[in-house]
């Protein structure tokens, strides 16, 4: 299990990049590495333009079959993905990726963050400075808690502990990864592939690939399913 730890590579996290990000993360060894670049590199392929998508405004792309409610609000620099739904309430501060067939739900809010293909993320989410894999999901009320009470430096402990530099860093989630309702993913939280985390609960550090996280923060091997 403590070798599980050390698997915090973008690598690891994520079986496979979105084609659009893949310039993104090239030469990138940790998912946080690319967070700094985010504004920058949306910058670019929002002024060129994506084949299939359609200009929503100056700063905003969305693909096809793409749903948004009226009372949804999109500010800043933003890619959004064929067939997401942005449902009523959503708030996209700038600086968004959003892939194919994601839910962006009613009262959830995003910036600076990368969500690839089929995220999750339906209801009263916060999703700040992170990193969402293939088909994550974001139970009711769960949020990626993206700076430290302190205002220092935020550092990614798993089996060593990670100096990124940075002082906004929410969480990342491997593939598939669930989140529970009502938990709470502290700065620099990650989270392994299939992991599921228990609702009501505040998660730290570094939580393996295929297992369960209690409430009281213990793990156990998720069986095969």
């Amino acid at each position: 299990m403590e070798a599980l730890n050390k698997r915090v590579t973008v690598s690891d996290l994520y079986a496979s990049v979105p084609p659009l990000l893949s310039p993104l993360f090239e030469n990138v060894t940790y998912p946080w590495e690319v967070l700094p670049k985010i504004g920058a590199y949306l910058k670019e392929l929002t002024e060129k333009g994506i084949p299939g998508y359609t200009r929503l405004s100056g700063t905003v792309l969305v693909g096809e079959n793409v749903k948004i409610a009226p009372t949804a609000v999109i500010e800043g620099i933003c890619v959004i993905g064929s067939n997401t739904e942005v449902r009523p309430g959503a708030y996209l501060r700038g600086n968004v990726f959003c892939g194919e067939g994601c839910v962006l739900g009613n009262s959830s809010e995003f910036k600076n963050c990368l969500l690839f293909d089929q995220v999750q993320a339906p209801h009263y989410n916060y999703v700040g400075d992170s990193v969402l894999g293939f088909h994550a999901h974001m139970g009711a009320g769960s949020i990626c808690s993206n700076l430290r009470s302190d205002g220092k430096n935020v550092v990614i402990h798993g089996q060593t502990d990670y100096e990124t530099g940075l002082r906004k860093i929410g969480a990342f989630l491997g593939d598939r990864a669930e989140i529970g309702c009502g938990s709470v993913l502290n700065p620099g939280t990650v989270v392994g592939p299939r992991a599921s985390v228990y609702p009501l609960t505040p998660v730290r550090g570094v939580v393996p690939a295929d297992v369960i996280v209690k409430s009281d923060g213990s793990f156990t091997v998720r069986e095969e399913r």
